[in-house]
């Protein structure tokens, strides 16, 4: 069992938890059966980790806000990503965790010209690793963001992009790695969440991402990854 922190920055619409739960149900859907135990740090509460050594790795949640929201606790989070990126202890960062990372390494988030992504997204992998098992060239996941990130942090490496979504997932160093797109969403979530949310993104796009969701998913291969990506990085030391 690998026991990985589950940083909790946000969560699910409470109107739409009763689909499948808020971020701890929802990664632990996907990474229980590869024997990820999940120990849940209520970040937005102020319950922080005393040391970044606590846990064999860390997964930081999506969340509604904005990187760049004027939230005080934000800070500590983001100092505490620099501090588990300098200790090399694995980090994976989803969506909102994807994006705070870039901006607390120095990289820039903002909304994005093309509004709302929504609906299942196709991604292309620009550089693969060893984790990436299996292999594939390209992924389909639901997305849900009107930010992303603009400008890596200098010495990242880009992972994954998209048309909408260029800078949709890279590395910094060999142990912390992101992705904008949400491997934990399932299409009955998605669905109730964007049928809340017309007035918010727009009729139109509503409607077109609602009709995505039937496409196939590959939600099982990248819980994989980050399955693999924990276990290679524990390995190495």
């Amino acid at each position: 069992m690998v026991r990985i922190g589950l940083m909790m920055v946000g969560h699910v619409d409470p109107k739409s938890q009763h689909v499948a739960g808020d971020y701890p149900e929802l990664f632990d859907a996907i990474l229980k059966p590869f024997g990820v135990d999940l120990v849940r740090y209520d970040l937005d509460e102020g319950r922080f980790p005393d040391d970044v050594h606590e846990c064999d790795g860390w997964l930081c949640s999506p969340s509604r806000m904005s990187t760049y929201d004027p939230v005080p606790w934000l800070a500590d989070v983001e100092e505490l990503l620099r501090r588990i990126v300098q200790a090399e202890v694995p980090y994976v960062g989803i969506c909102f965790g994807h994006q705070l990372l870039a901006q607390a390494m120095g990289g820039l988030v903002e909304k994005s010209a093309g509004g709302w992504g929504v609906g299942v997204r196709d991604y292309h992998v620009v550089s693969k690793r060893p984790w990436m098992d299996p292999s594939l060239d390209r992924f389909s996941l639901i997305g849900s963001h009107q930010d992303q990130v603009t400008r890596l942090p200098e010495g990242a490496e880009l992972l994954f992009g998209s048309e909408y979504c260029p800078l949709g997932g890279f590395t910094v160093g060999e142990r912390a790695w992101t992705l904008q797109v949400h491997p934990e969403f399932v299409p009955d979530l998605a669905d109730h969440l964007l049928a809340g949310r017309i007035e918010l993104i727009g009729a139109e796009r509503v409607a077109t991402a609602r009709a995505t969701l039937h496409r196939p998913l590959d939600r099982g291969a990248v819980a994989g990854w980050i399955n693999r990506f924990y276990r290679m990085s524990l390995s190495d030391r």
